[in-house]
């Protein structure tokens, strides 16, 4: 089954990370590689949103842990884990709207990631966070 980022309503030059079962529950999300920082979007549906009709927090922080964990594998098939993850929350987001992450690297080391992210709803920002990503060698094939 293919996820287009058109069928909810995430303009088309993202695309969808095929693989994770998680995030495809939750979201879908969908990415791009702006250089090595990644730009991350995700509409929001009834299922990510708590009693108070606005996202449930652990799915904003799950979104941002998607955008920080591209930063660390540069959009490509690396398996990579995540060490450490801070999340302020900023303001609501709510069902229909489309939430955009934008990630940036801050450090690259041989096996350690540090990255940051915010995530926006227009220019509206709803939550940022840091992360420490440790890259994972993938076994041969």
């Amino acid at each position: 089954m293919s996820i287009r980022p058109e069928d909810y309503g995430v303009p088309d030059n993202y695309r969808h990370w095929v693989g994770d079962k998680a995030e495809d529950y939750i979201g879908p999300f969908f990415f791009y590689m702006d250089g090595e920082n990644p730009r991350s979007a995700f509409r929001v549906q009834e299922h990510n949103c708590n009693a108070h009709d606005s996202v449930h927090g652990g799915v904003l922080m799950a979104f941002a842990d998607y955008t920080l964990c591209l930063c660390a594998n540069g959009g490509e098939n690396e398996s990579v884990a995540t060490v450490s993850c801070n999340s302020e929350f900023v303001a609501p987001a709510f069902q229909d709207e489309l939430v955009l992450g934008r990630g940036e690297v801050i450090r690259r080391g041989r096996s350690i990631v540090f990255s940051r992210c915010e995530l926006l709803v227009e220019e509206r920002v709803v939550l940022v966070a840091s992360a420490v990503i440790k890259r994972i060698n993938s076994p041969a094939k």
